[in-house]
């Protein structure tokens, strides 16, 4: 591989540490540039990101304009919140970057639309996340699933539930804003998992509830503040997969505490212990009826961290290749989410417009 491919970074919050912590150990990028609505934190940020591998000083810049004109930016980090992301996705393709964009790839349709059209005029690339479906928890489940171990895919249940964010987010009122909720906030790692390993989904039945209508900030300067809630914060699916394949998917901000799987895959043959898609790795298990065994590691970036996509991007664009975490997968993700929350408003099963590739699976 060639010189790193050189990252702006746009959005200096709790997430981006996340980032920086892999970014330190990857040389396939650079980061160079970062700018941040807070100029302290996007300092703070420049700070960190200068120690890391190959961060020979980041510029910290006044604003997504000035970092996106920058001739040593390659490809923009969009770390925004969901409101923002197609807003910095397209600043970025105009200037001719590449774009790495946290999930959701957009708020609606229309805008996701807008920021694949401008990819394709401006003959860039854009990759969104997850990215931790590329890791070795779901790739080794997908490869499970692809070598036949467990017969012919039947049904999955992905649960994701929780008591919500405010306990532990210092700022967290945009997950209960239009673009968050649990389902647009956590519903792309178990939908692109599900879609990594079922494929695309192709029809809809939903239900949802906001059984409160305000939420209490729980721990930072700001704890005790009460916000509104604009979404509905419960919400329960059936997926109908292009292959045949039913998912049940339940997302919710209101359970106290369960005791539910992550991800189960069950076909005519076997059933698959699936781990946290939110997690890179963890255990994956298989029972042919004779109790459940481990399956080791198999397929999956090893010790992967948030930004392995941004890695994984690079990659591609030096070897010529599709990159994995694709703008038309998150498209396809987002379209499967907003038609999820119209079933549910509707009362009836809805089709999912789009389609997506199954991504390339990971060696």
């Amino acid at each position: 591989m060639g010189e790193p491919l050189r990252i702006g970074i746009v959005g200096a919050g709790k997430i981006s540490g996340a980032y920086l912590d892999t970014l330190a150990r990857l040389t396939s990028v650079r980061p160079t540039a970062a700018t941040d609505l807070d100029r302290e934190r996007a300092e703070a940020l420049a700070r960190d990101a200068s120690t890391g591998a190959g961060g020979n000083g980041v510029a910290v810049v006044g604003s997504v304009a000035e970092l996106v004109a920058r001739d040593d930016v390659d490809a923009v980090l969009n770390l925004t919140i969901p409101a923002a992301h197609a807003e910095v996705a397209l600043a970025a393709l105009g200037a001719g970057k590449h774009v790495y964009g946290e999930k959701p790839l957009a708020v609606d349709r229309k805008e996701a639309e807008a920021v694949l059209a401008a990819a394709r005029a401006a003959g860039r690339r854009v990759a969104c996340a997850p990215d931790t479906v590329l890791g070795t928890g779901t790739q080794t489940a997908r490869r499970a699933v692809d070598d036949g171990l467990i017969g012919r895919p039947v049904s999955a249940t992905a649960f994701m539930t929780g008591s919500g964010h405010e306990k532990w987010h210092p700022d967290p009122e945009f997950y209960y804003r239009p673009g968050g909720g649990p389902l647009l906030d956590m519903g792309p790692y178990y939908l692109s998992a599900l879609v990594h390993l079922l494929g695309p989904v192709v029809k809809v039945t939903g239900a949802s509830s906001r059984p409160r209508s305000e939420r209490t900030i729980g721990s930072g300067p700001r704890a005790g503040q009460s916000f509104p809630v604009e979404v509905d914060t419960h919400i329960t699916g059936i997926l109908e997969h292009a292959d045949g394949a039913l998912s049940t998917l339940v997302m919710s901000f209101d359970v106290k505490a369960a005791r539910l799987p992550r991800i189960e895959v069950h076909g005519t043959e076997a059933s698959l212990s699936v781990p946290d898609p939110n997690n890179f790795d963890g255990p994956v298990e298989i029972n042919r009826g004779d109790g459940w065994q481990a399956l080791e590691p198999s397929a999956g970036y090893r010790d992967a961290g948030r930004g392995t996509g941004l890695a994984d991007l690079a990659e591609a664009l030096a070897a010529g290749r599709p990159h994995r975490a694709s703008a038309e997968l998150a498209a396809h993700v987002l379209d499967v989410m907003l038609t999820l929350t119209e079933s549910a408003g509707q009362g009836r099963a809805l089709p999912v417009v789009s389609t997506c590739e199954r991504p390339a699976p990971v060696a």
